[in-house]
Order: structure tokens, then C-alpha cells, then sequence
């Protein structure tokens, strides 16, 4: 995973749109997937293509419009999209967006709750629940886990390794991530 580990940022604010440009950036590629990061300047898109394989898209900043069938489908801050294979699909933002991509390339199982060629709101598929946290699988294969956790208040994992690289959004509220000893805060909006 390319960036910096161990460190709070934000993959909205440094991925900031330029008057009429698209801009990718690519922050890990294996042979099973690829995860990128797009801005969208205000009038620009990325025209439509055909996937053999699902992407999802996680709307991280702005407005978006995922261009897959007869009406666009409106994507706002917060929500997701999967991709349909074999049909032609594109984005594009009048106002300007930045959107986490996840590319499968290999057999993946995805969660149902994703439907392909449909806008989720993540707040509205993964419940949080007091004194509890709440796990959501959303892409399970042998290289990649992408997975949806909510924490009530007072709650949190103990530190601990992970099989690979891990990146973290913070969706909303706010907490604090334990690393190699040390206590970082995160916030709504930031990564680590």
C-alpha cells in the first residue's frame, strides 16, 4: 500500500480536484485487485467502459453521477457503488467529487447488499449499535477483505497484526487508532 503507515490523512484532501482535469491516483495494485483514488474537477467524467470484473466506488467527497443504464444514478459523500459487468458504465460530476475505486480482478464474493448499478449510503446498511461493534463483509477473496465496522461509544478493538496492509476511513464520528504504541485521533473525513 503506497503512504505513509502509521500517519492521519486524508485521501479527500490530498486528492483535491484541478479546474478541468480527472486526476487517479494509484495506492496499491496486486494481481487480484487494484485501489486507486479519483477527483473529478466540476464538468468532468470518466467516460463509460465495460468491466469484466465489479469496481466499487466509495464517494468520498462532493457529487458524483454513476452513468450505468438510462438515468444516472446520484452518488453523494458516503455512498457506494458496484459496478455492473458487461454493461457500459461512467461517472461524472458537475461540482466536482473524489472517489476510492476498488478494482477486483480474481473471483471475489460480494456482499448482497450491494447491488450492482445501485447507490448504498453506508449509514444506511451498517447500523451502529450502543455498547457494541458492528462488523458488515462487503468483498471477501483470498487477497483482499473490505469490511464495514461501526463502534458504539466506549468501545474499540485491542491492537493487533494484520495479515496485509489495512487503510481506515473514518465515516463519521470520531476515535482513536492504536499503532506500534501510540495513540492516534482520528476524525470523520480523515484515513490512516
Amino acid at each position: 500500500m503506497k503512504g505513509t503507515a502509521g500517519k492521519v490523512f486524508s485521501l479527500a484532501g490530498e486528492n483535491v480536484p484541478a479546474a478541468g482535469c480527472t486526476i487517479s491516483t494509484s495506492l496499491s495494485e496486486t494481481g487480484h485487485y487494484a485501489i486507486s483514488c479519483f477527483s473529478l474537477a466540476a464538468g468532468t467524467d470518466i467516460g463509460s467502459e465495460l468491466y469484466e470484473q465489479p469496481k466499487i466506488w466509495l464517494l468520498l467527497e462532493g457529487k458524483a453521477e454513476a452513468l450505468a443504464g438510462a438515468d444516472p444514478v446520484g452518488l453523494k459523500a458516503g455512498d457506494i457503488f458496484l459496478t455492473p459487468v458487461g454493461k457500459p458504465v461512467g461517472i461524472r460530476s458537475a461540482q466536482g467529487a473524489v472517489y476510492l475505486e476498488i478494482a477486483l480482478k480474481g473471483p471475489a464474493r460480494v456482499n448482497p447488499v450491494l447491488r450492482p448499478g445501485a447507490a448504498a449510503q453506508i449509514s444506511g446498511i451498517l447500523p451502529l449499535q450502543p455498547g457494541r461493534i458492528v462488523n458488515l463483509d462487503l468483498v471477501g477473496s483470498p487477497a483482499l477483505k473490505f469490511a464495514l465496522m461501526s463502534f458504539g461509544a466506549g468501545t474499540g478493538l485491542s491492537e493487533h497484526a494484520a495479515p496485509g496492509d489495512a487503510l481506515v476511513f473514518a465515516l463519521s464520528g470520531e476515535g482513536v487508532i492504536g499503532y506500534e504504541g501510540e495513540r492516534h485521533p482520528i476524525r470523520a473525513g480523515e484515513n490512516f
